[in-house]
């Protein structure tokens, strides 16, 4: 019995609303293309187990780790990074208020905390700041205490809420 086993795959995304056709090693995480093969850099490879969020980006709407998921499994899916949704204008108020509230600082974890921000703030309603720190439960923060940060996101909310953009 031979076993072969393939060592790249072909897939197709889109990638911040460009189509992507690549050729990538089986075992690359979602982060590492982006990074190392788009040059998205905006999300960032942390601790590498999915636990720091550093590394979360947008799949098909709903906020991932990238490095729990392998770019092959992205085969087909809409991905946004924190350059799509910076560029596009999604979350200028989001950062705006995050530049208003100071809940940046070493900026590190800033890429994750948005689009973290951006998954909660995509559900119904307005928050509580109990709901926004649990959403944020799996993105750490070793700069702000994150105060400043559930503040910028309920800040927003209740804008977004009220029809407002801050």
């Amino acid at each position: 019995m031979t076993i072969s086993f393939q060592d790249h795959i072909d897939i197709n995304l889109i990638v911040n609303g460009e189509k992507v056709a690549a050729r990538v090693p089986v075992g690359r995480h979602l982060i590492d293309f982006l990074r190392l093969d788009l040059g998205l850099t905006g999300a960032h490879a942390g601790c590498e187990h999915g636990v720091c969020g550093a590394c979360t980006v947008q799949v098909d709407g709903e906020a991932v780790r990238g490095c729990l998921m392998l770019a092959a499994q992205a085969e087909d899916a809409v991905v946004w990074t924190i350059e799509g949704l910076s560029d596009s204008g999604t979350i200028a108020d989001l950062q705006e208020a995050f530049v208003a509230r100071n809940a940046l600082q070493c900026g590190f974890c800033t890429p994750g905390m948005l689009v973290a921000a951006v998954d909660l703030l995509n559900q119904s309603g307005v928050p509580d700041r109990a709901v926004i720190r649990e959403h944020l439960s799996g993105n750490y923060c070793r700069c702000t205490g994150y105060e400043a940060i559930v503040d910028a996101i309920s800040t927003v909310a209740r804008a977004r809420n009220a029809g407002k953009i801050t």
